[in-house]
């Protein structure tokens, strides 16, 4: 199970264009899931070519709020791929395109070992299961890390969590994950990184993390 980000501020990779906004593409053993599609479609799909990810091999699109930098992506990414089932928040509206949209509303697993907290304020999050426990991938954690994570946590212990983190700084939510990767809209990527060393790894476009164990 790898979780590649694709959009991301910084990159890693001088082949690769930073930009704000987020999205990563996740692959589990039975489907691959795009998670949301950062602020522009071009620089989006140029960095999943430069990365050998075609839009066709996405099954699932996940929006976790509306906000331009997590959308702008979108009608690029849907003209590219007209078969991938789309997940949004409940009071999402405004796809118009032939693929299959879901709106949801309260926590749901839409795949085995695939988890949505459903619309919590505007934004959903989407968890993984994996063998140490729940990957969390965050958009901008505008509902709160903490309620974030209480939502998922009835589908497990919480492992790994990753993404935007906005202006949380709750930082004792984080002390039972044993990894993290703060990304994009992060106001204290410095103060956790400081608190958490041994559970930190940079995010930035190119950046592959394995949940296994181990990361690119």
């Amino acid at each position: 199970m790898n979780i590649s980000i694709v959009y991301d501020n910084t990159t890693n990779r001088a082949d690769l264009t930073a930009d704000w906004g987020w999205s990563c593409f996740i692959e589990t053993e039975e489907r691959n899931i795009l998670f949301d599609t950062g602020g522009n479609g071009r620089i989006l799909l140029d960095n999943m070519r430069k990365m050998n990810i075609d839009p066709l091999s996405v099954d699932d699109l996940v929006i976790s709020h509306p906000d331009f930098d997590h959308i702008g992506g979108l009608s690029a990414f849907l003209n590219s791929n007209p078969d991938a089932d789309v997940h949004v928040p409940f009071s999402f509206r405004g796809i118009k395109y032939p693929n299959k949209v879901y709106y949801h509303k309260e926590p749901v697993e839409i795949h085995k070992g695939v988890f949505l907290t459903g619309e919590l304020g505007r934004e959903q999050s989407l968890a993984l299961s994996t063998p140490k426990g729940l990957a969390v991938i965050i958009g901008c954690g505008h509902p709160g890390i903490r309620n974030i994570i209480d939502t998922i946590s009835r589908f497990g212990d919480v492992y790994a969590v990753i993404g935007g983190l906005h202006d949380f700084n709750s930082f004792k939510v984080l002390k039972d994950a044993t990894l993290i990767c703060s990304t994009h809209c992060t106001k204290h990527i410095k103060r956790i990184k400081k608190i958490y060393p041994e559970k930190y790894i940079e995010g930035g476009v190119g950046k592959v993390i394995e949940l296994t164990g181990t990361e690119e």
